[in-house]
């Protein structure tokens, strides 16, 4: 299933795309989408419902971010093998784990705000994973099982606040706008092999970011086995699991987001963001 969040800001309803593509109103099935879609049978409604009968939404309305919530908006860091070049940096022997703020998610064509002060807003296309059920202590053979399903993630960074201000990446992580989730979740059983999806990054329609998740250099398994011998993952958490080479501070020269700057981003099966760069009012 592919579900998505449509309407204005602040009153998106939850939906689903029927079998032609057409948005169908799901709110009498679920009151939205967020982590209560795991823990209180919501999938299952949604599974067993006939969505021929529900109310199809005409035209294009905004599509919100994916989830109205999420517990937890985990990161990877260097997590593809190229982009650890890129960076100079040496590839990690264990998956950089870090945090952005929630208040950031974003609708997948939102525009993204550029902050105040901001010298060096950066993009990044990622694969998003959602975790469906309670997970500790996980072994690497069943981290799949927890997987409930997957999303296309923009993790927009300031690198500035990042790597110069001091402090931990969050705060160059977090700022509104700066995480773009969706169009859709699409659940775990329509995508079989999460280490073969293309992906990537259009600027202005020029492709920068062009690869596959195959050049992760922690599979998903990995991550999720490795993070829940931490921390307990939870229902409706969701892992950006690294950005591929082709990051602005990657450039030479270094080539970061101006407004009016339009990014395109796809991951195969998962669908397509587009966002316009704005500054700060």
């Amino acid at each position: 299933m592919k579900l998505l969040r449509f309407g204005p800001k602040g009153q998106e309803k939850p939906g689903v795309l029927d079998d032609q593509g057409h948005i169908r109103d799901i709110s009498a099935l679920v009151p939205d989408l967020d982590a209560r879609l795991f823990t209180d049978g919501g999938l299952d409604a949604i599974r067993a419902a006939d969505l021929s009968s529900l109310p199809k939404i005409d035209g294009t309305p905004r599509i919100g971010a994916c989830f109205a919530d999420v517990p937890n908006f985990f990161c990877i860091g260097l997590n593809y093998t190229k982009h650890a070049i890129e960076t100079g940096m040496e590839p990690p022997k264990e998956p950089i784990i870090f945090s952005k703020a929630t208040s950031c998610l974003s609708g997948p064509n939102d525009p993204v705000i550029i902050p105040r002060g901001s010298e060096k807003t950066d993009w990044e296309v990622e694969l998003g994973v959602v975790i469906g059920k309670s997970a500790s202590y996980v072994a690497h053979d069943d981290a799949l099982d927890y997987v409930a399903g997957y999303c296309v993630i923009n993790d927009v960074s300031e690198r500035s606040f990042q790597i110069e201000r001091g402090g931990q990446w969050i705060k160059g992580k977090s700022a509104p706008s700066f995480g773009p989730v969706g169009p859709w979740f699409v659940t775990a059983d329509e995508i079989p092999d999460p280490q073969n999806l293309n992906l990537s990054l259009s600027l202005n329609g020029q492709v920068v970011q062009n690869s596959n998740t195959d050049d992760m250099i922690f599979t998903v398994r990995e991550i999720i086995s490795h993070m829940s011998q931490f921390m307990e993952l939870r229902p409706g958490d969701i892992i950006a699991t690294g950005t591929p080479s082709g990051v602005g501070m990657g450039m030479k020269p270094q080539r970061f987001l101006r407004p009016g700057d339009v990014m395109e981003l796809t991951v195969a099966g998962l669908g397509t963001q587009t966002q316009t760069a704005q500054a700060a009012e």
